[in-house]
Order: structure tokens, then sequence, then C-alpha cells
């Protein structure tokens, strides 16, 4: 664990309502019942995640801004709390008026525009489930993924909907609408805004219970199959004490998420838990430009900043510099999310911004975040943190059928015992294959991690991502996370290559940050220093230069297509795998 050995732990002085919230005394009271009891629920006693987005801030909260949101042209629009209730209640109607209710699902396929998150809340308030697409993907993946979700509904723009869903949307028997954002409707689709127009602003949002599906997420396997993955409304409660424990939500407060709704962290910590949690969330819908993501934080007052390592990372190849002269006094709490945050990320930040990144783990599975470094807790650089107030963790291994929990310090399977509001309640039409993610009451990762003594948890890799080198078993993050260290290094990516005599050897490819060439004097002082850092049987025995790496849509590198090259192995789904940012 070298990111243990070089940083020392960050500790911060917070306000006492923080230390309270999070004291052990504090963390050994909560239980999910008590969590359940603050729920504002329907009359009648209906849990519906738009009521308790939305509808519970109401009349008293009707004016703050809910969404704040800047056009890619610079324009901007303020979507005040009333106004959103008003207008996921026009949504709601218009899929009443075409026949639409409780049980469809309607996908969405757009980018961060206003109407995706109207839309959102009008289908929960219907009753409908969600299913969120990344606009990005191709006509196949979208293809794949309403036709395994039978589709009921389809939500996007003409532009998307010619590029990537004309050719195939009438052989698909479940869809029965498909509205068009922003514009005139192709021929069979219908135009939402003038329907939007026509339609009341009352609507009597459905009483779902808790264990009514609400939300299917799509996540790719290693075989580039998507799964569906089933979340219900009682999820909201996670939402709302992962966000108020691990990202420091308090109501008024300004915060960005950065991740995109089509995946799984835009939905639960870009819609869902904000709008519960009553902050004013900022949604821009350009893509990341470095400059323009420093005025948004300084000109918006951001307090709370969600967003990715490759983000930072790509903030950190720009210099100290490019933060200059902006006034970012407003930051309160920086986060990370969709892999694992190297250490040295941590520590730029806090020595950049005056925070340090907090990373955190959890999965499209978990639904929410499950270990993290909270507001309270003093960091150790490269850890994922602690498990959350409700949330039992362990490190296991499995031996003859059953677990066997680890020790201190042992390296094991991350697991969660199961139970918590959150956690997913299905593959969709993939019994099986849910069932093989339990045992013995826990609910297996496929992540590798260990524990240290001080409870700290710290990730190691994806089960089929591990190195086995002469008898050692290497983690490519903790390789990663020592190259990067280096200032020469951007990024970087670690696989094993076969090897006669050690059976896999540790193979690096990264790219460099700006001043420094990719020669033979550059490789040696990036390999020396990895030697120094790991030992020479972690270190990689051989580092190649790149000027990208490949990374999913989502921004997390391909490990597994780079072996693939690697082996001259077909690339097939591989090159395709659209993993979430979890």
């Amino acid at each position: 664990m070298s990111d243990q050995r070089a940083f020392p732990i960050i500790v911060k002085t917070k306000a006492a309502r923080d230390a309270a919230a999070d004291s052990p005394a504090a963390r050994a009271a909560f239980s999910w019942v008590d969590a359940r009891a603050r729920l504002a629920r329907l009359p009648g006693g209906g849990l519906n995640i738009a009521h308790e987005a939305v509808e519970r801030h109401l009349p008293e909260h009707a004016d703050q801004v809910a969404i704040r949101w800047l056009g890619r042209d610079d324009s901007r629009r303020e979507i005040t709390y009333g106004a959103l209730a008003a207008d996921a209640a026009r949504f709601a109607n218009v899929l009443a008026a075409h026949g639409v209710g409780r049980g469809d699902r309607l996908f969405t396929l757009m980018g961060r525009v206003p109407a995706l998150y109207t839309a959102t809340l009008g289908a929960f308030k219907a009753g409908l489930v969600v299913s969120p697409l990344f606009a990005a993907f191709g006509p196949e993946p979208v293809r794949a993924r309403m036709e395994i979700g039978a589709a009921s509904v389809l939500l996007t723009t003409a532009a998307l909907y010619r590029r990537k869903v004309a050719d195939w949307c009438n052989e698909l028997p479940s869809l029965k609408l498909v509205l068009i954002v922003g514009g005139d409707a192709p021929e069979g689709c219908v135009a939402l805004d003038p329907a939007m127009a026509a339609a009341s602003d009352s609507f009597q949002t459905v009483a779902t219970e808790a264990e009514d599906m609400a939300l299917l997420h799509f996540t790719s396997g290693t075989t580039g199959k998507p799964k569906g993955v089933m979340h219900v409304h009682g999820a909201v409660v996670a939402h709302i004490e992962s966000g108020r424990l691990a990202l420091d939500m308090r109501p008024g407060d300004i915060y960005w998420c950065t991740a995109d709704p089509g995946w799984v962290t835009g939905m639960s910590y870009g819609i869902i838990a904000p709008l519960a949690n009553r902050v004013t969330m900022i949604v821009d819908e350009a893509e990341f430009d470095l400059e323009r993501w420093y005025s948004i934080l300084e000109r918006e007052g951001v307090q709370i900043w969600y967003t990715a390592p490759t983000a930072i990372r790509m903030m950190m190849r720009a210099g100290k510099e490019a933060v200059a002269g902006h006034d970012l006094a407003a930051l309160r709490f920086l986060a990370s999310v969709g892999e694992p945050l190297n250490a040295e990320c941590v520590v730029w930040g806090h020595e950049v911004f005056g925070h340090p990144f907090h990373d955190n783990w959890w999965q499209s599975e978990t639904g929410g975040i499950m270990i993290a470094n909270t507001p309270a807790m003093g960091i150790k650089p490269g850890s994922m943190g602690q498990p959350l107030p409700g949330i039992e963790a362990g490190v296991v291994a499995r031996e003859d059928g059953t677990l066997r929990e680890m020790g201190a310090g042992e390296i094991g399977e991350l697991a969660l015992r199961t139970g918590w509001p959150s956690m997913m309640r299905g593959y969709l039409h993939e019994e099986e294959r849910y069932a093989r993610c339990f045992a013995d009451g826990w609910y297996l990762t496929g992540d590798l991690a260990l524990r240290d003594s001080d409870g700290y948890y710290w990730f190691i890799g994806r089960a089929d991502d591990l190195i086995k080198s002469s008898g050692h078993l290497i983690g490519p993050f903790e390789v990663e996370s020592t190259l990067i260290e280096h200032e020469a290094v951007a990024e970087a990516a670690v696989i094993g290559i076969p090897d006669e005599t050690a059976g896999e050897v540790v193979k690096a490819y990264v790219t460099l940050n700006s001043g420094f060439e990719a020669d033979e004097e550059t490789e040696r002082a990036i390999r020396g220093h990895a030697r120094k850092r790991l030992g020479p049987a972690v270190a990689p025995r051989e580092i190649v230069f790149r000027k990208t790496l490949p990374k999913t849509r989502s921004g997390k590198i391909m490990r597994r297509l780079l072996k693939a090259r690697e082996l001259g192995l077909p690339e097939g789904d591989i090159s395709t795998l659209e993993s979430d940012e979890t």
C-alpha cells in the first residue's frame, strides 16, 4: 500500500455541526428505521421519489432555485422547486394523455438539458420506471438496452432520433411513444414542447410503494453484454442520507455534480440526492473545458463539487497556474467519483484548493455511496475511507463454498452485509446471475480490497485485473498511483503480460505532462521511481508512452482493451464497453 506510506493523514478542522453528525456516537446511533421515519411520504403512506425530491419542499421553499442551468452558448436558466414540480406534473399528464402510466418504462437519450430533469421527475411521479442512456452511445448499445428493458417511451432529440433510433424503432414491440425535445418531431413522434404547453400543471402523484421499481441502470459485464440493474423507490432514503453524510449536502447549498445523467452517478447524485436534500444544483450543458469549469466554480459560488478522477488529473496536468486569478473561496467540500482516486490527486486538491478531494466507493449495484471519506474524517490519501453509518463492510475469501472474513491488512473481496435500502433488487431477466452475487448474507462486489488497522478500506483492483507475478499479487491501482506521483506522469494504466519465468510481469502505459519528452531518459527516471517506491518485484518491467489512454465513455481507463491489444486477441465487445461511472 504505497499510498498509505507516502502521504500523511490530512486532518481538517471542521465545524461542530459536521463533527457531531459524523461522531462515533452518531454513527452508532444511526439506523435505517430512523432514516425512513424522516421521509415525507405521500398521504396514505406511499413512497415516491418525485415526492421526496421535490414536492416535500413545497410550498415553503417553492421559490428556491432547484436547478441553475448553464447552456453551452452561455445562456442560463433558473428553475425553482415550484416550477420544477409544475413541469414534472405537466410531463406526467403528457404521458397519461398517450396511455402511458404506472409500470411503463421511460428511456432518456439526451444531454444535460432542463427537459431531462423535468421528465425524470415527471416519470417517477406517474409511476414509471426510468432508464437513463448516455447520449454518446451508438445505435447498437441504445437498441440493446431498450430491447432488454422493454422500453415503453423514449425521450430524445430529433437529431439523436434520426441518427440512432429511426432505423429500428418500429421493430421494438414494447415502444408506445417517442417524445422529441427542442424542435419539430419526425414522423411518428410527438413534439414535447407543445404537448407540455397544453398540459395541466396538476397531477396526483402515483402512490408507489418502497419496493416498486423506479430505476433501471445498465452496466456492462466482462463480455460487454448489458446488465439491467433494478432499483426501487425506497432507495431514496439511502440517496438522502449518503448525500448528507458523504457529500456534506445542506439545504440551500450550491452543489455541482459533473457526472452525465446518462450514468448512475448523474442520477443518484446529479438529480435525486441533491434535490431531496434541497440544494441548488448547477447543471452545465457543455463538456469539460478547464477554464469554463474554474469560471463556473467562481461565478456560481459552488460550495460542494463532485467530479471525476479523470477531470482531476487533467486539472493537475494543466498546473496550479491555471487556477490563479479565480476566487474559489466558496468551495467547502470536494469529492471524487467514477474510479479510485490516486493519492496524489487528494494531496494536490488540498494544496491548490485548500480542501482535499474526498474519495468514496460504490457501484451501480449498490445504488449509492457505501464507503467514503466523510467531512469530519482525517483522510488517508489513496484510501476509499470507511463505511457510512448503516453500512457493514468486510473483506472476505471464498473457501470450500463458504466465506472467511479476512483480518486487517489481508487482501480479499470487498463485501457488504445485505439489507441497505438502495441495494439492487435484481438483474433484469438474469435471476441466476443475481443470486451469484450473494453468499452467507454478504453482497460480493467483485472488487479486491484490504482494511487497515484503523478501519480504512483500500482498493486493490477488480478481481479479473489482478496481476500474479512470481507469487506476488499486484493490484494495478497501486502501481498506477505510484507512477503518477512522478512529476512527468499525467496518467497511467498497468496490465500484466505473460512471462515464462514469473508467470506475469507488469507493463505500464503512461501519458506525460507538458514539458517532458517521451525518451529513454524519462522512461528510466519513471521506472527508477517506481522501483524505489514499490520494489523490483512490483514495479513495471516495461513502460510505454502514449498520447492518450483508451477509456470508456464515462472516463474509466480500459485495462482489458490494452491487454487484448498487447496479446493480439480479438477485441470484440471489449472495445465497445460502456461501463458506468462507479
